[in-house]
Formats: C-alpha cells, sequence, structure tokens
C-alpha cells in the first residue's frame, strides 16, 4: 500500500494545544539533556533523564494514537474505507519496533 505523504487531519485548538504542550516539555528535556551532558553530568543521571523522555515520547505517541483511532480510522472505516486498517497495521509495526 503506498502511503499518501500529504494527507492531513484538520485538529480542534484543544487538542492542538494540548499535544503542542506536550511537545514543547518533551523540547525543553531533550534540552535539558544536552545542557547535562555539556555540563559533564555522571553518565547514570543523564541515563535516567533519557529514560523520561522516552516516557514523555511514548505518553505523546500514545494520545496522538488514541485521537487517529477515534478519529482517522474511525471515520475512514465508516466511509467503507477499509484500507485505513492495512495503514494501521502499518503503523503499529513501525512503533513496536
Amino acid at each position: 500500500m503506498e502511503q499518501d505523504c500529504h494527507k492531513t487531519r484538520p485538529r480542534s485548538e484543544e487538542e492542538l494545544k494540548k499535544l503542542s504542550n506536550r511537545l514543547s516539555r518533551i523540547e525543553g528535556q531533550v534540552r535539558g539533556l544536552r545542557e547535562m551532558l555539556q555540563r559533564d553530568v555522571y553518565c547514570a543521571e543523564i541515563l535516567i533523564q533519557v529514560s523520561a523522555v522516552n516516557a514523555a515520547l511514548n505518553s505523546f505517541s500514545k494520545e496522538l494514537l488514541s485521537e487517529h483511532l477515534r478519529t482517522c480510522v474511525a471515520d475512514n472505516i465508516r466511509q467503507g474505507n477499509d484500507e485505513v486498517i492495512d495503514e494501521l497495521v502499518d503503523v503499529f509495526q513501525k512503533l513496536l519496533k
């Protein structure tokens, strides 16, 4: 199945704000990692913060996936577009690497 790289989905202001805020916090955490590295912070402490960033990214992914299932996937299935299931399987395979 060829993916359409030009798909879009309008998001409500609330959803956009919530997801954007999560990404802003993650960006701050990543900047913090760089600062820790530049300050020669002990490796184990940096690794703990890396784990926190990974958890934050996973949480962002879960939230986005949940919205995707409720909106894009559900709407496509209701409209008879079962190709969205193949797309979803592909997404899961990439997420679970």
